[in-house]
């Protein structure tokens, strides 16, 4: 039998009332990332860009400035603020919900302030030792995300007795930390980190155990669009070739109880989500009825 949806209250994110789990559209900004890259370097492409996936359905445009793939090297804050702020002002003016994909404590605060507002760090504000207290003076949304090194050695990383246990202390470790560092804990979102020091296979245990990251009681992000572990999964070389590994996965943390999926497909998510939504309605609908 098919699993419906949670049908506990959802607190807003960012302010948006949607259903989740909210579509956040992918928008990098970078001449490296490993599906796009290049793709939207400049500034008009990203704006027409974002403009197209808010057109698709997506509730939050995530704007990132600086590859964090595995063994991408590190950009100046100048290349960063320059790839970025037109681009979020721009989709900030529009009346869209802008992220910031940052891991730097002076990109927080001036994509902020051109209208950003959240913040995406894959370091959980570890990189950055400003980062702590910047998002806390901010008082935007935090998406939390686990990683271990940095993108230059993060595959080397991969050693865990249990990924799923060791996880889940870390991402509750950071937790606490914000929380010290005066940043309300309904201003988090939590990632496990799909590929991030993470084999394909752990990365599959993570997903997999996806409910267990509830006990965190913070809303769960899912960032699987397009990854290596698909391919790892599947034989799926290419990214390019991972469109439908990445909409299972997106169903899957859907089901699961995602609060948000990152994804560079928006229409394609958006539609799968919406067949998925009424497949949901109509078996509790019947549920009620018998």
């Amino acid at each position: 039998m098919a699993h419906a949806l949670p049908t506990s209250p959802r607190p807003p994110i960012a302010g948006i009332e949607e259903p989740w789990p909210l579509v956040m559209g992918i928008i990098n900004v970078t001449p490296d990332s490993f599906h796009d890259g290049g793709r939207r370097l400049n500034s008009k492409a990203a704006i027409e860009n974002g403009r197209s996936m808010a057109a698709a359905g997506a509730a939050i445009l995530d704007i990132g400035g600086e590859s964090t793939r595995p063994g991408a090297d590190e950009v100046s804050e100048q290349d960063e603020l320059a790839r970025i702020i037109p681009v979020i002002e721009a989709l900030a003016a529009d009346g869209h919900v802008v992220s910031v994909d940052t891991r730097n404590a002076a990109v927080m605060t001036k994509a902020v302030a051109a209208g950003a507002r959240m913040i995406n760090d894959v370091t959980a504000l570890r990189h950055d030792p400003r980062s702590l207290a910047t998002a806390a003076a901010l008082n935007v949304p935090v998406i939390l995300m686990h990683s271990r090194g940095t993108p230059a050695n993060m595959q080397t990383l991969t050693k865990y007795d249990d990924v799923v246990a060791e996880v889940l202390e870390a991402l509750g470790a950071r937790i606490a930390a914000c929380n010290d560092a005066g940043i309300d804990r309904r201003q988090l979102i939590v990632d496990p980190g799909l590929g991030f020091a993470k084999t394909g296979m752990q990365s599959a245990l993570v997903l997999g155990n996806m409910k267990a990251f509830q006990a965190l009681n913070c809303p769960i992000l899912i960032g699987a669009s397009r990854k290596s572990f698909i391919g790892d999964l599947t034989g799926a070389d290419r990214s390019e070739d991972r469109l439908p590994g990445s909409l299972a996965a997106a169903l899957w943390a859907a089901q699961q109880g995602a609060a948000i999926v990152r994804v560079h497909d928006v229409p394609e998510t958006v539609q799968a989500l919406a067949i998925f939504r009424s497949l949901c309605y109509k078996e509790t609908k019947n549920q009620e009825a018998e």
